[in-house]
């Protein structure tokens, strides 16, 4: 059906000058119906062979991954070696296997399970399910279930296997693999100062969500890292829970911009061993420890100790190099990356295992502030067999790789040029050689898709290895010998393949996605374009998304879909796109804009610091040309109907576009905004705004020009605010702050606030709100009255 059937139009008295309505009630009904199928949880089951993740067995070269496919899923095993691809069972022997068990009828194409564990050799699985713990044959096809569920303590195994760690009543404790008697290894902690768990949010005390602690053992199992902060003087947010008859308190330590007690990081190596000796002079670490360990079921700490590193930490980490091990393979050394205050600096330091001396490896310092890698994994690496360190860093104004050696020193530049390196992957000690992908290098590809590459230590040898145009998202083999391949375009459904080592050469397909289902309910991609920013110069990127059957000779209104970032721009993944609330608003009748404005990443290092220390900004200038950019292009987008929305971050931005662009965008929704980030947690907002700068005399400081509260009284158009009462990530306060002075100016706005929910306001409920808030006032017509959007169980 053309736009045209489908409305009227008339010029009336509104303030968005032109209105348009709907024929009938039940005709806005169909579109709403028809905008729903287009969100993700929809769209994706429409989608088959789009998602391959890779669980790899512990051989380290076979590896398992669940497929979609037209009807259900099913469970692949791939042998790179041989190679081969085939079911992990068959599905229907397995399905009635369970059947018999749990005198309940099971579909094998459709397996309600969607992770598990092997045991016994391979020769079965293990998997909880309705509450209850399936044992299943996958040679015989024979089920157990019983009703005792394996624990969920998080429990983290040491590499040989003999014993689980895991922190109970703030203290570090172990136990053999499996069950048995628990040893507690440390005495001294406390609540906020706790071994391996810093305090809980608010969320995860309600929801009883289990935690994973933060400990790492060394590759021999003879130390035990473990995190501990000290958050004891933190001052605490507060946040209520209303929906009971007696509401309920809950808080959490949360420094703020400008707190002078802020959580103090730290970390603690514990030297372990069987506790088997009979003699208290019996050597319990040597080359015997790990027969030993078969025999023992307790272990004891020979020693603990806190290493110090300087300067003072503000964020540490002794996890994410590439390979993902912060231990060097003989266990005598640990590594750990750390943060000055604001991100202003930041080090690679070696600590020695036996003593805790530290020495600082690599490190960077910026005047905005500086990174371990963009959006990805933290791209360091340690060599074991030279004297070489990988280091990424943006000093030349581009992401790029350094090699040092183990003294601090810069040997040589690996990279270097107008383009940026992401994630390293692999490194090659014996050939020296680094895998990592970058984005930009490319002539006319996509400056935001990723490829991977390979260069020698010295920077020669720079080969591309995976050629084909599109986003490529990389999953290495633990052996190092191979990776699978996901590359897709924005409208381009992903290919799988698996590749070899060095050379990328495709060994086998593993998937190639099947949008046919999608394009059969009239699924069109949205469309890559590029604008000048605010600047008239600089090239910006973001994605465009039409009403369908669009009629050229009518107007149409639009909508920015934002996420200002500094950390990720507002288009998100520059991947393959089948569905989101994006879609369904074109579906209703709107043009929706994602860009990548100004202050985003994966671009050069003063593209990203486009407005540091000027929160408020938000990238809204770029916003602006480029909708009048691309309403020059395309004649029927209304500038008269502009409309914004946005989540978190996007919150913020939507709600400061329509305070401070009053004149431009008529219509916001803002979710769970950061309207003012003095309320905002210290890692984030201390990063891209600075460190608080107080100004006395005047009573303000740095951040007061950059709270939107500062402008409530510019309200011109229609605003909608929403946020979840127990938001333990952005605090409600910062919304009520909005409210409170826009009551003051005495300004109309719609508020919802969201009992027991955290920061997500993804629910049908909230999507629907938001649609019928630019149905009203942006688009000029009725919506259906309380639409139900179903969100499928599963």
């Amino acid at each position: 059906m053309k736009a045209s059937a489908r409305w009227t139009i008339a010029v009336g008295a509104a303030t968005c000058g032109m209105v348009v309505f709907p024929f009938t009630a039940s005709g806005q009904e169909v579109d709403y119906h028809k905008a729903e199928q287009f969100l993700n949880w929809n769209t994706s089951r429409l989608v088959s062979g789009d998602e391959v993740g890779p669980n790899w067995l512990d051989d380290n070269t076979r590896f398992w991954y669940r497929n979609k496919t037209a009807n259900g899923h099913e469970f692949i095993l791939v042998n790179p070696g041989a190679p081969s691809r085939q079911p992990l069972f068959d599905h229907y022997r397995l399905a009635a296997a369970m059947s018999m068990a749990n005198d309940t009828a099971y579909q094998g194409h459709k397996l309600p399970f969607d992770e598990f564990e092997f045991i016994r050799n391979e020769q079965a699985i293990e998997f909880r399910l309705e509450k209850k713990r399936f044992e299943c044959d996958i040679r015989a096809y024979n089920c157990i279930v019983g009703d005792t569920l394996p624990s969920e303590e998080p429990f983290v195994e040491s590499p040989d296997g003999q014993w689980e760690a895991f922190v109970h009543e703030y203290n570090l404790w172990v136990r053999p693999t499996g069950g048995g008697d628990s040893t507690q290894l440390t005495f001294d902690g406390e609540e906020y100062w706790s071994y391996g768990l810093d305090s809980p949010r608010p969320t995860e005390i309600r929801n009883k969500r289990p935690r994973r602690p933060d400990v790492r053992w060394s590759p021999d199992s003879r130390y035990v890292a473990v995190d501990r902060r000290d958050e004891r003087d933190v001052k605490h947010m507060h946040y209520i829970s209303m929906t009971s008859q007696r509401p309920t308190h809950y808080s959490q330590p949360y420094a703020l911009p400008g707190d002078s007690i802020i959580p103090y990081p730290g970390f603690h190596v514990l030297r372990v061993a069987p506790d088997v000796a009979t003699d208290d002079n019996q050597d319990v670490s040597g080359p015997n420890a790990g027969n030993d360990a078969m025999n023992a079921r307790r272990l004891r700490v020979l020693e603990n100790v806190a290493p110090d590193v300087q300067p003072r930490p503000h964020q540490l980490s002794f996890g994410g190099s590439a390979p993902d091990s912060a231990w060097s393979v003989d266990g005598s050394t640990l590594y750990v990356t750390y943060f000055t205050r604001g991100s202003k600096k930041l080090y690679l330091a070696a600590v020695d295992a036996a003593t805790g001396d530290t020495r600082i490896l690599a490190g960077d310092s910026a005047r905005t502030f500086v990174e371990t890698g963009q959006r990805g994994p933290p791209s360091w690496y340690v060599s074991e067999s030279t004297d070489d360190v990988i280091w990424w860093s943006e000093r030349d104004g581009w992401a790029h790789l350094y090699r040092y050696d183990k003294s601090g020193n810069v040997k040589n530049q690996i990279t270097s040029g107008p383009w940026t390196v992401g994630t390293v992957y692999h490194v090659d000690e014996a050939r020296q050689q680094v895998y990592f992908t970058a984005r930009g290098r490319e002539a006319d590809r996509n400056i935001y898709y990723a490829h991977l590459y390979r260069a020698n230590f010295d920077g020669s040898g720079l080969t591309l290895l995976t050629p084909e145009n599109g986003d490529h998202r990389i999953s290495w083999s633990p052996d190092g010998r191979h990776f699978v391949d996901a590359y897709a375009q924005i409208g381009v459904p992903p290919v799988t393949v698996l590749r070899s080592v060095p050379d990328g050469r495709v060994v086998m397909t593993l998937e190639e996605a099947d949008i046919s289902r999608l394009e059969e309910i009239g699924w069109r991609p949205p469309e890559v374009f590029t604008v000048k920013a605010r600047d008239g110069i600089t090239a910006l990127y973001g994605l465009i998304y039409f009403p369908p059957q669009i009629d050229s000779t009518k107007q149409y209104p639009i909508i920015s879909h934002i996420y200002p970032g500094p950390q990720v721009g507002s288009v998100g993944a520059w991947n393959f796109k089948d569905g989101g609330e994006d879609f369904g608003l074109a579906q209703l009748g709107f043009v929706v804009m994602q860009l990548d404005h100004l202050g985003t990443p994966f671009r050069s290092k003063a593209f990203h610091d486009s407005y540091y220390a000027n929160f408020i900004d938000n990238g809204l200038p770029d916003h602006i040309t480029a909708i009048k950019q691309l309403a020059g292009r395309y004649p029927f987008i209304d500038l008269d109907r502009v409309g914004i929305y946005g989540h978190s971050g996007g919150g913020f931005a939507s709600t400061d576009a329509i305070l401070r662009f009053p004149e431009f965008f008529k219509v916001a929704v803002s979710g769970a905004g950061n309207h003012d980030n003095r309320s905002y947690n210290i890692y984030w907002a201390e990063k891209y705004q600075g460190l608080m700068d107080k100004d006395t005399v005047r009573s303000t400081d740095n951040f007061e020009d950059a709270a939107n509260k500062t402008y409530a009284e510019n309200l011109q158009g229609k605003l909608l605010l929403m946020h979840g009462d127990l938001d333990d990530n952005v605090h409600p306060a910062m919304t009520i702050q909005v409210v409170d002075e826009l009551i003051k100016a005495n300004k109309d706005f719609d508020l919802i606030v969201a009992p027991n929910r955290a920061h997500g306001l993804n629910e049908p409920y909230f999507i629907r709100r938001r649609w019928d808030y630019f149905v009203r006032h942006l688009l000029g017509a009725e919506p259906p009255k309380e639409h139900l959007i179903v969100r499928p169980e599963n």
